[in-house]
């Protein structure tokens, strides 16, 4: 698609106007296609979690709040009856499906989805360090003791964030001994900032968007052998990392006793920035359930980089700036200009849809799933709150296949960013929700193809 005639296609030309879309691709491949298409090792997952379960006693013995589950940073899988009968009641829309949210609003040491992927890289180059450095590197007493810390300070991990991988990222590297640059966008939280700070972290700020942040980091790091840059655009360690979550979740579906097959499909909506997040997430959940997964990419719709990337072809060829949207949103989360060229091109045949929504959206959700569930989420992780009922909605207007929204669906809400938020800062993020609660909405616009 010409950048000059992109507004002519009704979805750009949609998300040019702010508008709030729902697009579904009822035209994929078959899973086994769309995998094989993806061209990634076969083993790549396999071993990823092999690489954090080696690490889980470590865990364990350095975050105390890990050892529920034996060193494994993993969140819980709750059912969420009350958000679904207050949304039920609030949008006049009644979804037929069971909602589940996916908690990694309440993921150990760093609170967000981004957790699986950046620990990975992290551990990944902690062995390379280890046995470099004439350490063992599948000695779990290596990462604890003072010798390989002080080797580690002479090494040097740099990242680009909008503030979660951030946190994940430098968090980890300053435990295990690393020197830590994290380049952060305008948009990020102060809080994150000072908290990476307090860990030892040094923070470096930037005027322009999230791109800006990571090519600066990326170039900090060029030419030095001994600094390792995490590229959130295309590193295939962090996004194998993701990808673990997939397993861990089908076990927690099927202790809670939720079949997932052709006759009761899984319908994931996953909060979407630059797209590492949930295109790893969709991935492992594609090689783990198939066909009977469908995957929704949920963006802010001043900010709809990977809906855009993928809709044009352009990937990261493009930004949001190119067709009139500013790239800022409240959800500093998904504050992303310019989409992962890696997702685009690998996973777009396992992606069955995307979903923009207003930040006012967003804000109420956040108050809302306190008021119905207690749970306290940051804006971002409430991105996919409201998109459900959208499917239920064009459900009953027969728009989509019944299957989409039935008592037989399970609607799986993934949740990303909260426990870390200060008080004050949450109690702001609660008083903004309660402001624009009237707002909340399951409107949008459909597009199918």
């Amino acid at each position: 698609m010409r950048t000059e005639t992109m507004t002519e296609d009704p979805v750009v030309a949609a998300l040019a106007r702010r508008e709030p879309l729902t697009w579904l691709r009822t035209d994929l491949p078959p899973a086994a296609q769309a995998l094989a298409e993806a061209g990634l090792r076969e083993d790549l997952v396999a071993e990823a979690a092999a690489r954090l379960q080696r690490f889980a006693p470590w865990f364990a013995e350095t975050f105390p709040e890990t050892r529920e589950r034996g060193g494994i940073v993993e969140s819980d899988l709750d059912d969420a009856p009350q958000i679904q009968s207050a949304v039920d009641a609030h949008t006049g829309v009644p979804l037929q499906g069971r909602l589940l949210l996916k908690r990694d609003d309440s993921l150990p040491v760093s609170g967000s989805i981004k957790a699986r992927g950046g620990f990975h890289e992290v551990l990944e180059f902690a062995e390379t360090v280890a046995e470099r450095c004439g350490f063992d590197p599948a000695d779990r007493g290596t990462y604890s003791s003072s010798g390989f810390r002080d080797a580690a300070g002479g090494f040097r991990v740099v990242v680009g964030s909008t503030g979660n991988l951030g946190l994940s990222i430098g968090i980890l590297s300053a435990a295990l001994g690393f020197s830590v640059t994290v380049h952060m966008s305008a948009d990020a939280r102060a809080w994150k900032k000072d908290l990476l700070r307090s860990r030892g972290v040094e923070v470096v700020e930037h005027d322009g968007p999230f791109d800006e942040a990571v090519a600066a980091g990326r170039a900090s790091a060029a030419g030095d052998p001994r600094t390792h840059f995490v590229d959130d655009e295309s590193s295939v360690s962090l996004f194998a990392g993701y990808a673990t979550a997939a397993e861990r979740l089908k076990a927690q579906l099927d202790e809670a006793g939720v079949r997932v097959d052709a006759a009761h499909p899984l319908i994931a909506y996953l909060p979407c920035g630059v797209g590492g997040g949930p295109g790893g997430v969709t991935y492992g959940l594609t090689r783990a359930f198939g066909d009977a997964v469908r995957c929704v990419f949920v963006e802010p719709v001043l900010s709809p980089a990977m809906a855009l990337g993928v809709r044009s072809g352009l990937h990261s060829d493009i930004c949001v700036q190119d067709i009139g949207l500013p790239g800022l949103t409240a959800a500093d989360g998904l504050a992303v200009s310019r989409p992962s060229r890696f997702i685009g091109e690998r996973l777009t045949a396992c992606v069955a849809g995307f979903a923009t929504v207003h930040d006012e959206v967003m804000q109420a959700g956040v108050s809302m799933l306190d008021d119905a569930e207690g749970i306290r989420v940051e804006p971002s992780a409430a991105a996919g709150l409201s998109v459900p009922w959208r499917v239920a909605a064009a459900v009953a207007a027969q728009r989509i296949a019944a299957d989409w929204d039935s008592p037989d669906t399970t609607h799986l809400v993934w949740l990303t960013g909260g426990s870390m938020v200060p008080p004050a800062e949450m109690e702001h993020y609660l008083a903004q929700g309660r402001a624009q609660e009237g707002r909340f909405s399951a409107a949008g616009t459909l597009f199918l193809d």
